[in-house]
């Protein structure tokens, strides 16, 4: 394995070292949450606040992987010498780069509910912008093919705003049972999604050839599904 082989294993290595098991630990702080607002079990007065924040480390890790999983990709798919759209495009995906991060800090900190629903969705804006630059392979980009629901980048996608917008609405949350129940709903639906983006993304990786493996796979005819015979070695 080459170094740019390794920094493709950057994405997938943290979300099953950090986000599957701190993913558990949320839901089983969910279910004491949900169990001593019932009275249906005595559980530490802590379970709410802590299922709050670690839900919101959850949110924020999800998406510091999905930048760095975008900007390898993007970095990596041609020499620097080479990028596409030269010095002024690289210059504007980074600062896109920058102003995504920027706007997750910023949601952090913000108190009033408009700032924390635009940072939000700043953030989520941003995220969709650097995954949809061509260097970013996606299955398709029309929610009427398939293909686009079994997508790994769609399933992110999807899944970066759910989690945003827990982090989002989380004093409404805190205050109210109609919210709750929303959180609840989308919750779920989140951890089906991260369910898919645990196929999925196993999925992509046995299609993606080492670094030094692509010539001769670009070679393949991916619709027969067969690739030229090897040729001898000289000699």
């Amino acid at each position: 394995m080459q170094t740019i082989d390794w920094l493709w294993l950057i994405h997938p290595v943290l979300a099953v070292v950090v986000v599957y098991p701190l993913l558990g630990i949320v839901l089983r702080l969910a279910q004491q949450t949900r169990q001593r607002r019932l009275k249906q079990a005595k559980t530490p007065p802590t379970s709410g606040r802590d299922h709050a924040d670690l839900g919101r480390w959850l949110a924020t890790t999800v998406v510091a992987i999905e930048l760095v999983a975008l900007s390898v990709v993007i970095a990596t798919k041609h020499p620097l010498s080479a990028f596409e759209g030269g010095a002024g495009r690289l210059v504007m995906l980074v600062l896109v780069l920058l102003g995504t991060t920027a706007a997750l800090v910023l949601l952090w900190r913000a108190k009033a509910a408009p700032y924390r629903a635009t940072f939000a969705l700043l953030c989520w804006i941003g995220v969709i912008g650097l995954g949809m630059q061509p260097e970013v392979w996606r299955l398709s980009d029309n929610p009427l093919d398939p293909a686009f629901w079994q997508s790994h980048f769609w399933g992110g996608v999807g899944l970066t705003g759910l989690l945003l917008f827990g982090v989002a609405a989380r004093p409404e949350i805190l205050r109210s049972l109609r919210w709750r129940r929303l959180h609840l709903t989308a919750s779920a639906l989140a951890g089906l999604l991260l369910l898919a983006q645990g196929i999925s993304g196993p999925r992509d990786l046995l299609e993606i050839p080492l670094n030094w493996q692509k010539p001769a796979i670009a070679t393949c005819d991916f619709v027969r599904q067969v690739c030229p015979p090897l040729q001898p070695p000289a000699g």
